[in-house]
């Protein structure tokens, strides 16, 4: 059996800059129960992420509250110093507890964490760092003015946001380039389908998180288990098979800490569906959507 190979999944210049494959690796599972700790079985974590590079996995998106700190420590000890790949970070949530996040944009903290990253990561330069969340409690445009002045001072390269909207993306971009942005995004969660066109159509990144999800459509004798079956794929290949062909500029990043789950989450890479499979699913996943 081949290996599984992210390249297939073809590529996407960061920032206009950076390129990487699009299918990319979320270390959010990487830790323990809840986001929290240390992972159960840590040495299966690191071996998670040293096969990464083995599968053409170039895009890695972590963040300083997984774990918190926890995430960002196994890829520097797994990965450091990350030949061909781009080690993507967040700051802005705060953490006191598994299961618990809460914003923090003050813009004294963010410069904060992104220097803490800065140190975790061991690099010179951040290559893309994203706002985890925009705090309500501060002023938007105070917290894009602390990532402006990151990029201004060299400590981070490109910048993004995550869950937002379309005008906040068009606020932010007249304070500092937005490269990317991250929402939730999957084929039966189509809140985000204005912010995915906006960011195709201005050559932004989206990073779908949880994009695996697929609810219904995942039970035996669906119209996704069908084609599955037709694939010889499981239905969570599908489903990002299905990301992949949504939009050249998505950058799925489905998360796991084991080797056997990565391998099958790359092979997706290597599925082709046809137009008509995408419009089924497509018109499934909006009724689903719709309710």
């Amino acid at each position: 059996m081949p290996t599984p190979d992210a390249s297939k999944s073809g590529s996407f210049k960061i920032g206009g800059e950076i390129a990487v494959n699009r299918l990319g690796f979320g270390a959010m599972r990487i830790t323990g129960r809840g986001i929290w700790g240390e992972p159960a079985d840590r040495a299966e974590a690191l071996r998670t992420l040293k096969r990464l590079p083995d599968l053409g996995v170039t895009f890695i998106d972590t963040a300083d509250s997984y774990g918190p700190d926890v995430s960002e420590e196994l890829i520097r000890e797994a990965l450091h110093p990350y030949a061909g790949t781009l080690v993507a970070t967040k700051g802005g949530l705060v953490r006191t507890g598994p299961d618990r996040w809460i914003p923090l944009g003050r813009p004294e903290y963010l410069i904060q964490e992104a220097h803490r990253s800065l140190r975790k990561l061991a690099v010179e330069r951040i290559g893309l760092w994203q706002l985890h969340r925009i705090d309500p409690t501060v002023p938007r445009d105070e917290q894009f003015g602390a990532i402006r002045s990151l990029i201004d001072d060299g400590i981070i390269r490109h910048a993004g946001l995550s869950e937002v909207s379309v005008a906040d993306i068009e606020a932010a971009s007249k304070v500092f380039p937005v490269a990317t942005v991250q929402n939730r995004y999957n084929l039966v969660d189509r809140t985000s389908e204005a912010v995915l066109d906006h960011c195709a159509a201005n050559g932004i990144g989206f990073i779908p998180w949880y994009p695996l999800a697929a609810g219904d459509l995942a039970k035996p004798g669906s119209l996704l288990d069908s084609i599955a079956r037709q694939h010889g794929a499981s239905p969570g290949q599908i489903a990002l098979a299905w990301i992949l062909k949504r939009s050249p500029v998505m950058l799925p990043i489905p998360g796991t800490s084991k080797v056997g789950h990565l391998e099958e989450n790359v092979a997706a890479a290597d599925i082709t569906l046809t137009d008509e499979e995408f419009a089924a699913l497509d018109r499934a996943g909006k009724a689903q959507h719709e309710g």
